[in-house]
């Protein structure tokens, strides 16, 4: 009985040690998905250029740039998520171009075509390379407006620590993915294995540019109680709007508009 106990014990350590091997070295796979498309049946009614950012010599960012003023209007920068392309933001930025302000998307190394591997890291340089490249076009840093997109708000917290822009607007965000992955693997050391940490809690403390935070109190990827703790430590000015109805992926109707038009309208 107990030789059979033991063996049953290292048999279950020995499992164990494999989902942690698997995990650390799978761990991009599981959390970066550039395949994964949805909402590709939107149609683009904005007129855009699409430029190719560079970053490094091997790599060039996919990007669209609606253009209606760059040297006197603000630029919205858009750092979308983890998944799908630049197609699938379509329905928002439709939206977006509403108002009355520049826009450029891009899409990360890894994505809709770009080459690069993608890491908390490499994803930091191509954010740095888009704001610096706007910059280039005639773009004040301070008329630059940084929008995340789920993943894309611990890249645009990261960059809010860098330049002085205009504002920062956070869709969906979490306090870092530590904690998010600790919601769907509570049984693994995640601190210990994640690679690309995204520690947004930490930093946004010590941001002094405006802040809106959105959310939905249905998301069941990234829990709202992830931005209350944000909105908690972020400094004054900061703006929120926590939608009963929304998901991850919020619904751009005419109340969300409304209040990325209002926290605009209060940007320097």
């Amino acid at each position: 009985m107990i030789k059979y106990l033991i063996n049953f014990f290292l048999i279950v350590i020995a499992i164990y040690f494999f989902i942690l091997v698997f995990i650390y070295f799978y761990q991009r796979n599981l959390l970066y998905h550039p395949s994964e498309n949805n909402y590709l049946d939107d149609q683009i009614n904005f007129d855009y250029k699409e430029v190719y950012i560079p970053v490094t010599k091997k790599i060039n960012l996919k990007s669209w740039v609606i253009n209606k003023d760059l040297k006197n209007k603000k630029t919205l920068i858009f750092f979308h998520g983890n998944a799908g392309n630049l197609r699938n933001r379509i329905y928002k930025i439709n939206e977006l171009s509403k108002l009355d302000i520049n826009i450029l998307i891009f899409a990360w190394r890894g994505f809709s075509g770009n080459k690069g591997k993608v890491t908390e890291y490499g994803l930091y340089e191509d954010a740095k390379a888009s704001i610096n490249w706007l910059n280039e076009q005639g773009v004040d840093f301070e008329n630059i407006i940084l929008y995340g997109e789920s993943l894309g708000t611990g890249i645009a917290v990261e960059m809010g620590l860098n330049f002085n822009v205009a504002g920062i607007i956070l869709e969906s965000p979490y306090t870092s993915m530590v904690d998010t992955a600790k919601l769907y693997y509570p049984y693994l050391p995640v601190r210990f294995l994640l690679k690309d940490k995204y520690e947004t809690l930490k930093k946004i403390a010590k941001i002094n540019t405006p802040i809106l935070i959105m959310h939905g109190e249905k998301d069941k990827i990234v829990p709202i109680e992830m931005s209350y703790s944000l909105l908690e430590k972020a400094k004054e000015p900061k703006y929120f709007y926590f939608s009963q109805e929304d998901d991850h992926m919020m619904n751009y109707n005419a109340e969300l508009i409304k209040n990325l038009v209002k926290f605009i309208s209060k940007l320097r």
